[in-house]
């Protein structure tokens, strides 16, 4: 039994990493799923997931919250603590230059 728990709680951790964007290993090399922005970096470097992230804030008359690109992904923002996922990736985008975070929480895009 202490085995399948063990088993269950190193690939939650394992699949946790790979989604905060921890480097994963790829033809022996470190690489992150979500890259930082700059010359050479294309769009579609990033994970699809994150592609329409982009795209709905882009889409966006001005700066959003993330309850509003939760709402255009079709996600459930209206529970306390389900928009946390989304709002990680939306700060790890402004992280790495792909958005931009205001001082008051919401986001636009760089270009």
């Amino acid at each position: 039994m202490a085995e399948r728990v063990w088993q269950r709680m190193s690939e939650q951790l394992a699949d946790e990493r790979t989604e905060a964007g921890s480097p994963v290993q790829v033809a022996g090399r470190a690489v992150r799923l979500v890259p930082d922005r700059g010359p050479g970096v294309a769009e579609s470097a990033l994970p699809a997931e994150y592609q329409r992230i982009l795209t709905a804030v882009r889409q966006a008359a001005g700066p959003v919250s993330t309850r509003q690109i939760g709402e255009v992904l079709g996600l459930v923002t209206g529970t306390r603590g389900k928009p946390e996922p989304l709002r990680g990736k939306l700060t790890k985008l402004a992280d790495r230059g792909w958005l931009h975070k205001r001082p008051d929480g919401k986001f636009t895009t760089r270009w």
